[in-house]
């Protein structure tokens, strides 16, 4: 790298494992992020600077972890703070991975629909690129589920790269991640 040039900012939207649940990863953003790292990164690790975030979705009531309605501002301090700090435990994987190997990085949370507010993050952050994993869905499964990479690479900023999920690591139910 160039005296006094800044590195390559990379934003990395990852997600929690559908079949695992927090902490684990789901397998396209590990699969999003080991292709960058063995694709762009290289060798060459202060060259980059990984820009990791998840973003949580609220639960549609509210009530994922209270059986009553007549929950007091504690009870919802307790399931934000829970929250939290699962996204964060996701995060750590991310940021750790990149320490052992040297890479500068940069990981934080945010809530809301993951597709919009990937956008306003790149809107804000202004990285050089997106990379975002894709669970490589046929047209009848994105009807029903939507895809957050297909709404980025319309919509986002910047330009975006795209890794589609091995075949081979697919689950059975390929809306599963």
């Amino acid at each position: 790298m160039e005296v006094g040039s800044e590195p390559t900012r990379i934003m990395m939207g990852v997600n929690e494992s559908t079949i695992k649940g927090y902490p684990h990863a789901s397998i396209s953003s590990k699969g999003a992020f080991e292709w960058t790292l063995k694709k762009i990164v290289r060798s060459n690790f202060s060259g980059f600077k990984l820009l990791f975030l998840h973003v949580q979705v609220p639960d549609q009531d509210g009530f994922d972890d209270v059986d009553s309605v007549y929950a007091s501002p504690d009870d919802f301090k307790r399931m934000n703070r829970k929250d939290m700090i699962r996204g964060l435990h996701l995060l750590e994987y991310f940021v750790n991975r990149c320490h052992e190997l040297g890479v500068p990085c940069e990981a934080w949370l945010k809530k809301g629909d993951p597709k919009e507010v990937i956008c306003h993050e790149v809107n804000r952050v202004q990285p050089d690129f997106l990379v975002v994993g894709s669970r490589g869905l046929g047209p009848f499964q994105k009807v029903f589920v939507g895809t957050v990479s297909e709404f980025c690479a319309k919509h986002a900023d910047c330009p975006v790269i795209t890794i589609k999920r091995k075949a081979d690591e697919a689950p059975q139910d390929p809306v599963d991640d």
